[in-house]
């Protein structure tokens, strides 16, 4: 019993010395002391302890020790409570607040809409398609039959189908398949830019992804030339690089097009002087292009004979790579916090 009244003093003149001003700290106190592992509920389990005569005390005593500690409990709750209204009171609001964390577009779509906003300048509508296509959209239309050796120069995703026979369906491999949906629902004159991901089984490297992102563009009417063709690319040229970058259009090969021509310009990143990205020739190719074949105006019905039209096609990742200077194309869909907030403010 002595033992106890002695330890129980102790305890009174440790808790009676505590200071706590925070919350986080009344907390700790409550749980040390009151909790149900605390001090007081170890101390009331002496009372086994103790004889039967003096039990009745005993009890007097350690109702009376567990009223000191919640009135301490209490106390140090005020306190800490107006500690921190003070502390609110005291506050100074003609500080600056916290910053706001501001988010931004992704850079390719910024580069995709300045592609978009310079073609509908020169009145191209946007239009869209699917992504999961069938063959012939895809292929056929565009003047690649089942055994042309041009479909080796794209590896496509095919899905397999359920039943044998059906028509064959994959994942675009370029948004030509939309151009092929627009001649077959409208009739000249068309001019639509269309933009959109594409898919091709590639290992993903610094140079090259399983998807990406196309803008391709088509213009038919009566009367339309390379000339006209060459007229609109060096405007996008202009609008989106400036005036002072130089171009230059190569012979090429496309199924879709005849005569057939790949645009570069002077490299961005060297100046034309020769580095890795252009290869050290000071030249960057940024697009194929060329006047849309008659066999796909006959496909859908157009009198190849009265029209004529040219296509393009851009890789959006190569022209956000020339104007932002990114060279590796996993950046584009790491979600890289650090590389996106370099784009924040950008317009």
């Amino acid at each position: 019993m002595e033992e106890l009244l002695q330890q129980i003093e102790n305890y009174k003149l440790e808790i009676a010395a505590i200071e706590a001003t925070t919350a986080d700290a009344v907390e700790a106190f409550r749980i040390k002391y009151l909790g149900t592992k605390g001090l007081m509920k170890t101390v009331m389990g002496e009372m086994k302890n103790v004889p039967n005569e003096k039990k009745k005390e005993a009890g007097q005593i350690l109702n009376d020790f567990k009223i000191f500690v919640e009135e301490k409990y209490n106390t140090l709750k005020e306190n800490a409570q107006g500690t921190e209204e003070s502390a609110a009171d005291s506050s100074d609001w003609s500080l600056p607040g916290n910053p706001a964390i501001v988010g931004t577009r992704h850079p390719l779509n910024l580069v995709r809409s300045q592609i978009i906003s310079i073609f509908q300048t020169l009145g191209f509508a946007v239009e869209e398609g699917p992504e999961i296509e069938d063959d012939w959209h895809n292929f056929g239309a565009m003047n690649l039959p089942e055994d042309h050796p041009a479909r080796d120069m794209q590896d496509t995703f095919y899905i397999n189908n359920a039943k044998a026979g059906e028509q064959s369906w994959l994942l675009r491999t370029h948004t030509s398949s939309v151009q092929a949906r627009i001649m077959e629902t409208q009739k000249p004159p068309i001019r639509v830019i269309c933009p959109g991901r594409v898919y091709r089984n590639e290992t993903i490297s610094a140079r090259a992804h399983c998807f990406f992102h196309q803008v391709e563009g088509l213009y038919i009417d009566e009367n339309v030339s390379f000339a006209d063709l060459k007229q609109t690319l060096y405007f996008f040229v202009q609008q989106m690089f400036g005036k002072d970058v130089k171009v230059r259009f190569r012979p090429s090969y496309f199924p879709f097009t005849e005569p057939s021509a790949e645009m570069d310009i002077s490299c961005l990143i060297c100046e034309g002087d020769g580095c890795n990205v252009c290869k050290h020739t000071g030249w960057v190719e940024i697009l194929g292009s060329g006047m849309v074949h008659p066999k796909v105006l006959e496909n859908f019905g157009i009198d190849s004979n009265k029209y004529t039209g040219f296509a393009f096609g851009m890789g959006v990742e190569r022209i956000t790579q020339l104007k932002y200077r990114v060279n590796d194309l996993r950046l584009y869909s790491q979600n890289d916090v650090r590389f996106l907030k370099q784009f924040t403010g950008v317009v």
